[in-house]
């Protein structure tokens, strides 16, 4: 049986497309010199929510794709995946900070967990990537962690890149999107 989200509506593929859509948006909100509050602001906002929330989606398919062959890869996979949710997390409430003024006020996020939490997510990410592209067999092109560190880059470099950074998250996340679901283990019927 095939899974639903694969393909073009697999996370993998409309969490970029979400950032892509912020990207614009954050353009289109600066345009008046100013970033701030506003129609463009808090749509792109909430977007930007809904893709990074969409990004732990994808976080726990690639530990899934991850092939559990030893303790060791068990191991590295799941400290990857809970670090990169732990930056997913750092980015969400950071972004609820940036929609409601109120909420950063009383409870921000500690300064130093606003550069470590982007950090854990990526380096959880490229983690699992790299893991997928040197499983037996290969799972994952060797272009695909490239094209996401690639995309990672952009946004540190500035974040008028982020259409373009999140297009390259796009490219390098279609494999994962077109990757059918690891079997489930079953239990043999008996006869009787």
């Amino acid at each position: 049986m095939t899974s639903k989200l694969t393909g073009s509506r697999s996370p993998a593929v409309i969490a970029p497309l979400l950032l892509v859509l912020y990207g614009l948006l954050r353009l289109v909100d600066g345009l008046d010199g100013d970033h701030g509050p506003g129609l463009a602001w808090n749509l792109g906002h909430t977007l930007f929510f809904i893709g990074f929330a969409l990004f732990g989606v994808v976080t726990i398919r690639l530990r899934q794709l991850v092939p559990a062959a030893t303790v060791r890869t068990r191991l590295v996979s799941n400290t990857a995946a809970a670090v990169s949710l732990f930056g997913v997390a750092c980015f969400l409430w950071v972004i609820l900070g940036d929609l409601f003024a109120d909420l950063d006020n009383a409870a921000p996020l500690p300064e130093p967990l606003e550069m470590i939490g982007p950090l854990a997510f990526q380096l959880g990410w490229l983690t699992l990537l790299i893991m997928l592209v040197a499983a037996k067999p290969r799972l994952l092109p060797a272009w695909s962690p490239l094209l996401v560190l690639a995309g990672f880059v952009m946004f540190a470099a500035n974040l008028d890149l982020m259409p373009i950074g999140a297009l390259l998250l796009m490219a390098g996340l279609a494999p994962v999107a077109r990757a059918p679901r690891p079997a489930s283990p079953t239990t043999p019927r008996t006869a009787g």
